[in-house]
């Protein structure tokens, strides 16, 4: 069975793309945003010559297409992480759909085989996306509790001085490490 994304792949994608967001103005999001609408409906236009079961294909490939494109051009706006795995969960579900939909063509046992491979591809997937939100949520407790410790150093060399030298100090370390 030919999947639309292989757990290897997608295990190897997981962070390796993740720093590499492109930063975007609005202008450019939106000329985006259109690009990929053109799309889809060239895609979904390109679909009406087929008939049956392939034709539901192309328009669930169609779909799945359109759906990771602007997960992955929302992650390109944005550049944040969470952003990331919500492109990751796309491509599963929407792979997993795909996939589902190519089990039609098949019958009996076979089918039930099929539509058991895409799962077992599909939850691979969003259990990958799951470790990479926890790898971001650690990482983002990881800084916090480091900023935390860089401002009780700042705020003990403040206790060296005195008056109005002590305020500055204490008011610049808590201005530098986000505290009130």
């Amino acid at each position: 069975m030919k999947l639309l994304f292989a757990p290897t792949f997608l295990a190897a994608s997981l962070m390796a793309c993740a720093p590499f967001a492109m930063a975007m103005d609005h202008a450019e999001y939106s000329a985006a945003k259109t690009r990929i609408s053109d799309a889809y409906k060239a895609d979904k236009a390109s679909c009406k010559s087929l008939a049956h079961n392939a034709k539901d294909v192309c328009m669930e490939e169609a779909k799945a297409k359109d759906k990771v494109a602007k997960a992955e051009l929302e992650h390109d706006y944005s550049g944040k992480e969470s952003d990331w795995v919500k492109v990751l969960k796309t491509r599963a579900e929407t792979g997993y759909d795909v996939a589902k939909e190519k089990c039609d063509d098949r019958a009996g046992n076979d089918k039930d085989v099929c539509v058991k491979e895409a799962k077992a591809v599909r939850d691979s997937a969003l259990a990958d996306a799951k470790a990479g939100k926890k790898i971001h949520d650690a990482r983002a407790d990881a800084a916090d509790a480091k900023r935390d410790a860089d401002y009780k150093v700042a705020a003990e060399k403040c206790d060296a001085l005195a008056g109005q030298a002590k305020s500055d100090c204490i008011a610049s370390a808590k201005a530098s490490f986000g505290k009130s």
